[in-house]
């Protein structure tokens, strides 16, 4: 070992975790799997499931989120997290560890990787992945009735018709490209918008149908993903009895926050009068931007005991206290959440 070297800065060290996010994920949550560009897991824990993402290419490599907490971070923090219980400075030094900073030779060749990546692979810049978004929903058929997201939605318990007007945000691409089959599928497509109404993100749920021909939810590991960065962005469903846009919405009107689409159109159906956004997940339900007119919000909170839940809710119920509003939490009478109480 060679000794009195110069160890990197943590943001240095952090970037060249990153640079084999791959390998790291692999042993540190080797429960999850690779999915497309991700690496997906239950949690910080490494179980199996979906609730955290974890990028592993490009600009975003090395960028996580558990979406049932809103915990994110980078690779250094990923470590925090699984490794030393949120300790930066032992996180720090597993880090050297793991990295062999110890000699200079590979502080060095562990540079020299970094830039050969930058060189051969220039990063995209969050407009342009904001444009591919966009671009990808415009590219969607508009008139979604009859279509196989009305189908599915019908499904679901979730009849558009009987809605106040159907949601201008919702689309149906007939082959939309999915990953993981590699290979194209029709697709339920939503525009997430920011607080002024710009598309930031498209959201995306691949559908199939099954044995009986009916449409349901494609039987993929990830049957739902989004494309672009959509932290304080919402899915506008429901504008409520007002009709106005959201950043017009009137003063003293009340605002529903959930986090999936069926949940939040099943909310719709029974409360036409309210303004219902979906979240797209319940960290990011700690996020969504709103007017500063928007004085009361009622969170649709899923009838979910686990404890990462449990907390992602309460940042949530936090955040929107901190903003200065009155803060309601809403659960379904049954079931996991409000869309199964309609089916």
């Amino acid at each position: 070992m060679t000794t009195g070297v110069h160890l990197p800065d943590a943001r240095e060290v952090s970037r060249m975790l990153a640079n084999n996010m791959l390998a790291l994920v692999q042993t540190l949550l080797p429960g999850g799997t690779r999915q497309g560009a991700e690496w997906k897991c239950g949690s910080v824990a490494g179980e199996p499931g979906q609730s955290m993402a974890i990028h592993l290419h490009g600009e975003k490599a090395g960028k996580w989120g558990d979406f049932s907490t809103g915990e994110t971070g980078d690779a250094l923090d990923l470590v925090a997290a699984v490794m030393t219980r949120g300790d930066l400075k032992e996180a720090y030094r597993w880090a050297v560890n793991y990295l062999g900073l110890h000699d200079m030779g590979r502080v060095e060749e562990h540079r020299r990787e970094i830039a050969r990546q930058v060189d051969a692979h220039p990063d995209e810049t969050d407009e342009k992945r904001r444009r591919h978004a966009r671009a990808m929903w415009l590219g969607a058929r508009h008139d979604i009735i009859g279509t196989p997201v009305d189908l599915y939605l019908a499904a679901r318990g979730i009849h558009l018709a009987d809605l106040a007007s159907v949601p201008r945000a919702l689309r149906f691409a007939p082959e939309h490209y999915c990953h993981e089959i590699r290979g194209p599928l029709p697709a339920m497509l939503a525009a997430i918008t920011d607080g002024s109404g710009a598309h930031i993100a498209t959201h995306q749920t691949w559908l199939a149908q099954d044995g009986q021909g009916a449409w349901r939810k494609a039987a993929l590991n990830a049957a739902k993903k989004i494309r672009g960065a959509f932290l304080g962005g919402s899915i506008r469903l429901q504008r409520g009895a007002s009709g106005k846009s959201l950043k017009d919405s009137p003063a003293g009107e009340t605002v529903a926050i959930g986090e999936g689409i069926e949940t939040c159109l099943s909310v719709a159906l029974a409360c036409p009068e309210m303004r219902v956004l979906a979240a797209a997940s319940l960290g990011n339900m700690a996020s969504v931007q709103l007017p500063d007119q928007v004085r009361s919000v009622i969170l649709l909170a899923d009838n979910d005991t686990n404890p990462q839940a449990q907390r992602g809710l309460r940042r949530a119920i936090d955040f929107h206290l901190e903003a200065g509003r009155e803060v309601r939490v809403a659960r379904s009478p049954k079931g996991k959440d409000f869309n199964d109480a309609i089916t």
